[in-house]
């Protein structure tokens, strides 16, 4: 019931900056956080950072702490994540996610669980 669609991805150097779009549509009223999530080939989905739609808290992984900041426009749907200081282990397929019901949480194991929605991907590739 909620459709998320990632842009933004690409190809860049260590170091560099790229901003990664994602916009929600459909039952958009029902989103209580939204976040962005990492999967490379042959490794586990790794969370990278969550943001809360009414209060606008912000989660992070500590593996991205300093060099990503998200941020969303609620007027839009929508939610970024800049990602700044980019380092080759950043590579990865970014995925956008949704929570439809409230029942997201973050975990001490630095995982976000309880997302409902997913978009279908943006590949980001960091070289050295």
């Amino acid at each position: 019931q909620v459709q998320l669609v990632e842009s933004g991805g690409g190809l860049v150097q260590a170091g560099d900056s790229l901003r990664l779009s994602c916009a929600a549509s459909g039952r958009t009223f029902s989103i209580y956080a939204m976040g962005w999530f990492r999967q490379a080939p042959g490794k586990e989905r790794e969370f990278v950072a969550a943001i809360s739609w009414s209060g606008g808290n912000t989660y992070y992984a500590d593996s991205v702490k300093g060099r990503f900041t998200i941020s969303r426009d609620n007027a839009k749907n929508t939610v970024y994540v800049q990602m700044n200081t980019l380092k080759p282990e950043d590579t990865a397929v970014y995925y956008c996610a949704a929570d439809g019901d409230g029942s997201s949480w973050l975990g001490e194991d630095q995982y976000y669980y309880g997302m409902d929605y997913w978009g279908k991907g943006t590949l980001v590739t960091v070289s050295s």
